[in-house]
């Protein structure tokens, strides 16, 4: 249990870091949806989505393969990976940089081309950055990590406050030196303050940086690559699953509404942010960790961790939909109309969570192709939903689309995973916590006719707390619906449901 504790600690403190900062950075979206039109909103939904892509494809896999070789080949796999990256990052640069104007036309965002050219500067230095926040977690310094993410975090938001919200009243006052401002808040300022944050960063990794005189060996990168690669293909798949949608968007509705309704879906998707935060923390600190573990011959601690793990989301899914009518005000009222993609993406984001857990297994028995192929198959079968719903029911046939894709890899991940690498996950204990879940879910929506809004979210928080008696008791007892097989019996050369 000592290493759960373990794990518990560095998911707080990359979560509090990640999770408290990123909420400070989302603070931003009620001010984006206040003063900017659903449209404008859209041009940045469709730049970060597109971002999101490219980020796969400047750092392929080299994170997750650093964590896999750095014991076994020392400070030789750090430089040769980060050494690859600043390369290709900067022949990336040399060939995109004067093709702006055409990545302009093929987004459909003709006139935005000084958008796209900060943007490729932003990649350029988050790809960088990369492998040096690879190295705090590995080295387990996970308080220098969280200091550094969320001052990176910190600098967007005070950029951004400084550039749309400040300036913009001080021109108004008759502060405008040389005229370089604009009384009216601009968009560019978004990607500016990114920009400006992200090179700070850069400049504050510097000492995680050294290492590049280790040189690079031709030999391990070849190693390295070999193991990789599939990352690509599962880092790609994994993107087209999670953001494809918002830029698909925008070529399967009508061009007159496509920005609009675009904007509209991205400011909806940011609600579903505390999933998304608590995923990204536990990943910081579950991936080097399950690698600790590898060697250790206690599979059942996947399984404990994935249990857990699973069981703040369900509170977390509760908190945002039992209380979506406050939520929403996060955001302007012009994009509420996509107000009940909501809880379809919070569930779709949870399921995907659990595949995080599942997935373990591929990399920790070195068969990444495995986790390719599932990947690769969500992001046809996503491509094949999104084709098919979004011109029937516009971006709700989106979000239908991400959580029918999610759940199908969660199982495939659950099967193949008990095929070749078994772990005994408590399955039955899963589903009664789902099906509990979306019970008082569905409850809830039916006391939305309640005019009273005290007496409404009275019974809501009811709900809410009778969920975490349901979990503290049953926990408790350890009699949920689940196996009764005893760790220590598990053999991990059977499948175990």
């Amino acid at each position: 249990m000592s290493s759960l504790k373990k794990l518990a600690s560095e998911t707080v403190i990359y979560g509090m870091s990640t999770m408290l900062m990123r909420m400070l950075n989302y603070l931003l979206v009620p001010l984006y949806t206040r003063l900017f039109h659903p449209e404008a909103y859209g041009v940045v939904t469709i730049l970060y989505a597109v971002m999101a892509f490219m980020n796969i494809f400047l750092t392929y896999g080299m994170e997750t393969t650093y964590f896999r070789y750095a014991s076994d080949k020392g400070e030789k796999v750090y430089s040769t990976a980060l050494n690859s990256i600043i390369l290709s990052s900067l022949i990336f640069l040399g060939i995109a940089w004067p093709q702006t104007h055409s990545i302009a036309g093929l987004l459909r965002l003709e006139g935005n081309e000084k958008l796209i050219e900060y943007s490729l500067f932003i990649l350029i230095l988050d790809a960088i950055s990369a492998l040096p926040f690879a190295r705090l977690r590995k080295e387990g310094k996970a308080k220098r990590f969280a200091i550094l993410r969320s001052l990176n975090i910190l600098l967007n938001v005070l950029f951004n406050l400084l550039f749309i919200l400040w300036i913009p009243e001080w021109v108004q006052g008759g502060w405008n030196p040389l005229g370089l401002f604009s009384a009216e808040p601009q968009i560019a300022y978004i990607f500016v303050s990114n920009l400006l944050a992200s090179a700070l960063t850069c400049i504050f990794l510097i000492p995680e940086i050294r290492g590049l005189e280790a040189g690079f060996d031709f030999s391990l990168w070849q190693t390295m690559m070999r193991y990789a690669l599939p990352l690509v293909l599962v880092g790609f798949a994994g993107m087209i699953n999670e953001t494809f949608d918002r830029v698909i968007l925008q070529y399967l509705l009508p061009e007159d509404i496509a920005k609009e309704q675009i904007g509209i879906y991205g400011a909806c998707y940011k609600l579903s942010i505390l999933i998304t935060l608590f995923i990204q923390a536990y990943r910081f600190a579950a991936e080097p960790f399950f690698f600790a573990q590898k060697d250790r011959g206690d599979r059942s601690i996947y399984a404990r961790a994935t249990h857990y793990f699973t069981l703040f989301c369900f509170v977390i899914f509760l908190m945002v939909t039992l209380y979506l009518d406050l939520f929403k005000l996060l955001i302007g009222e012009e994009f509420w109309a996509g107000i009940q993609v909501v809880p379809i993406l919070l569930l779709a984001n949870l399921f995907l969570g659990v595949y995080y857990n599942l997935s373990t297994w591929y990399k920790l028995a070195d068969k990444t192709m495995i986790g390719a192929y599932i990947s690769v198959g969500g992001a046809m079968l996503t491509i094949g939903l999104l084709l098919t719903l979004i011109p029937l029911m516009g971006y709700l046939g989106a979000a239908w689309a991400t959580l029918a894709v999610y759940a199908s890899m969660m199982v495939a991940g659950y099967i193949t995973g008990q095929k070749y690498y078994p772990i005994p996950y408590k399955v039955r204990s899963f589903l009664f916590y789902l099906i509990f879940t979306l019970f008082l879910f569905i409850v809830s929506e039916m006391m939305n006719e309640i005019q009273s809004p005290a007496l409404r979210y009275t019974w809501k928080s009811i709900l809410f707390l009778s969920f975490l008696v349901v979990v503290a008791l049953s926990e408790k007892r350890g009699k949920i619906l689940t196996s009764q097989q005893n760790p220590r019996d598990f053999d991990p050369n059977k499948s175990h449901k």
